[in-house]
């Protein structure tokens, strides 16, 4: 290998990811990759019919493309469908629904934590990239599953 010279890390192949739960009834992800220094982590996550992703905060950017479903913003009423690319920055505060008769299914990049806030704004839970490797890792070990997501 010379200097300059980058080695590709092996494709993921979501099909052979099932679905793994995250604890909340109606919310489920495929791993993708989760970046280095707990900096974010990239997945697929499926949000089931009439489920409230509850009001939350990112401490860095997040993109995300919405693959298959509706979801409603709560703050805005906007219904975002497949094909729909939402820019998050840093700071921003939201909370959506999955609306219609199919579940959401979005690819996002997280970068930074998420952060899930209370009535009166405080923090209420945070989720890290090492928090969503060590559970999938422990959801692996207890299904027999093999890991299939990469890790910088």
């Amino acid at each position: 290998m010379t200097a300059g010279t980058f080695i590709a890390l092996p494709p993921v192949h979501t099909d052979r990811i099932p679905w793994v739960p995250m604890g909340r009834p109606g919310f489920s992800f495929k791993p993708l990759r989760f970046f280095h220094d707990d900096s974010g982590w990239m997945y697929l996550l499926r949000v089931e019919p009439g489920t409230l992703v509850p009001l939350h905060r990112h401490t860095g950017e997040v993109h995300g493309y919405n693959l298959a479903g509706q979801r409603k913003l709560i703050d805005t009423g906007e219904v975002i469908g497949p094909g729909t690319y939402v820019y998050e920055p840093a700071g921003n505060v939201d909370s959506w629904m999955a609306v219609g008769d199919e579940p959401v299914i979005l690819h996002i990049t997280v970068r930074g934590a998420v952060e899930y806030l209370g009535q009166d704004g405080e923090v209420v839970g945070r989720v890290t990239s090492n928090d969503r490797l060590q559970s999938y890792r422990r959801w692996c070990e207890e299904n027999g599953a093999r890991f299939l997501a990469t890790v910088e």
